[in-house]
C-alpha cells in the first residue's frame, strides 16, 4: 500500500518535471514546445522504469519527427530527472505516443454521425409515444 502511494507520487513528479522540460529544457527543434504534452507516466513498482505517454498535435510526419526528437532527448531527460528528484536510482525512461485523445475524438465523431443519421427515427418514436399516451 505504501509502495503504491510512493509509485504514484514518483509518477506525478516525473510528469511535472518532464512537462517543464518540454517547455523550457529540451532544445531539439523536432520537439515543438506547446505541441507536445505529457498525458500519463507509468512507473514500475520497483521505480526502475518509467513509460512517459505524450500527446502530440500535428500531422503524422510531425508526430514521427517529434517522437524521434524525444527519443534523442531521452538521456538528457533521465539526467535531469536524476538531478531534480530525490531517488536512489533514476528510472530508465521511454517515451510512448498516447493516441487516446485521437481515438476518443474519432469515436465521438462516429457517434455523432450515427446519431445524425438516425435522427428521423427518433422523431417517429417520440410521436408514437405521444400518440400512445393520448389514446390512454
Amino acid at each position: 500500500m505504501a509502495n503504491s502511494r510512493r509509485v504514484s507520487r514518483v509518477s506525478s513528479q516525473i510528469k511535472r518535471e518532464v512537462g517543464q522540460m518540454l517547455l523550457h529544457g529540451i532544445k531539439d527543434d523536432r520537439v515543438g514546445a506547446g505541441m507536445v504534452s505529457v498525458t500519463d507516466v507509468d512507473v514500475s513498482g520497483d521505480l526502475q522504469h518509467a513509460k512517459i505517454f505524450v500527446s502530440i498535435y500535428g500531422t503524422e510526419e510531425a508526430k514521427a519527427e517529434t517522437m524521434e526528437g524525444l527519443e534523442s532527448a531521452t538521456p538528457y531527460v533521465r539526467y535531469e530527472l536524476g538531478h531534480r528528484m530525490q531517488l536512489r536510482r533514476t528510472p530508465e525512461v521511454v517515451f510512448l505516443e498516447d493516441t487516446s485523445l485521437e481515438r476518443g475524438d474519432r469515436l465521438l465523431h462516429l457517434i455523432n454521425q450515427i446519431s445524425h443519421e438516425h435522427h428521423p427515427l427518433e422523431d417517429e418514436d417520440s410521436e408514437r409515444i405521444v400518440s400512445a399516451e393520448d389514446n390512454e
